[in-house]
């Protein structure tokens, strides 16, 4: 069994983030690795970031991470990314990694995706230049995850974004909103990899609990929505996926 602990949106601003310091001392206790589901920053503010490292640094675990839309906002990502990865973090983009937990080998491919939206209410590649390029980062984003998936060998094999792969986690937020939220291109790399379990953030008025129109559970992490500083879920191959919740932080 490996015990996957996930959180998303933490959005840390110029303040460290004591209580989460607090959260994942103990992460070890409970998971074998943490995954971060995007949104790490509120600005993309490199300084913003290394209040983060503060808190990563109690982590006595594999971190694993993707960005999330407010991480770019400064365009400062590559600088952040550094500091990650100074830091012991590895952050995805279009990647997977595989770790081993007693025997069982972990496979996280992981993208920060983008928007679209949903069959029934969804963009075309068509029309405006802009749109077309609109799309076509999407489906890009979701190629990307899908050969990583796919190259990935692996026992429990789990998709980490930001943007959600369905429909199901933003129940909740507006649904005018919903192709800012998420793609369904995601769920269909998601879905052809045959994952074990997929986790995003990014919708904070959303739901936990969802699934790919192929069966794979699906988990909005974000914080806003799990209210806990993370999740953790275990995953067994061949066996259904279970959780528990971490103190509140």
């Amino acid at each position: 069994m490996i015990r996957v602990a996930a959180v998303g949106d933490l959005h840390v601003g110029k303040e460290a983030p004591g209580p989460l310091c607090d959260a994942f001392a103990s992460l070890h206790e409970h998971a074998d690795v943490l995954l971060l589901a995007g949104d790490l920053t509120q600005h993309g503010d490199p300084d913003e970031a290394r209040n983060l490292l503060g808190a990563l640094r109690m982590v006595k675990a594999p971190v694993i991470t993707v960005f999330g839309n407010h991480d770019y906002h400064m365009d400062r990502q590559d600088e952040i990314r550094r500091d990650l990865q100074a830091a012991g973090a590895q952050v995805l983009e279009g990647q997977g990694t595989v770790i081993d937990v007693a025997g069982v080998r972990l496979g996280v491919a992981g993208c920060k995706g983008f928007g679209a939206g949903f069959p029934g209410a969804c963009g075309s590649e068509f029309g405006e230049p802009e749109m077309k390029a609109f799309i076509h980062h999407s489906k890009r984003a979701a190629g990307a995850l899908g050969e990583a998936l796919a190259s990935l060998r692996c026992d429990v094999r789990v998709a980490l974004t930001h943007y959600a792969p369905v429909k199901d986690t933003l129940a909740g937020e507006k649904p005018e909103i919903f192709p800012f939220l998420g793609s369904y291109f995601l769920a269909e790399a998601i879905d052809h990899a045959a994952c074990d379990l997929a986790v995003h953030g990014h919708a904070h008025l959303g739901i936990e609990h969802g699934m790919t129109p192929g069966g794979v559970p699906v988990r909005n992490v974000a914080r806003p929505v799990i209210r806990c500083a993370y999740k953790v879920y275990r995953l067994t191959p061949h066996a259904p996926l279970s959780a528990t919740a971490a103190p509140p932080a």
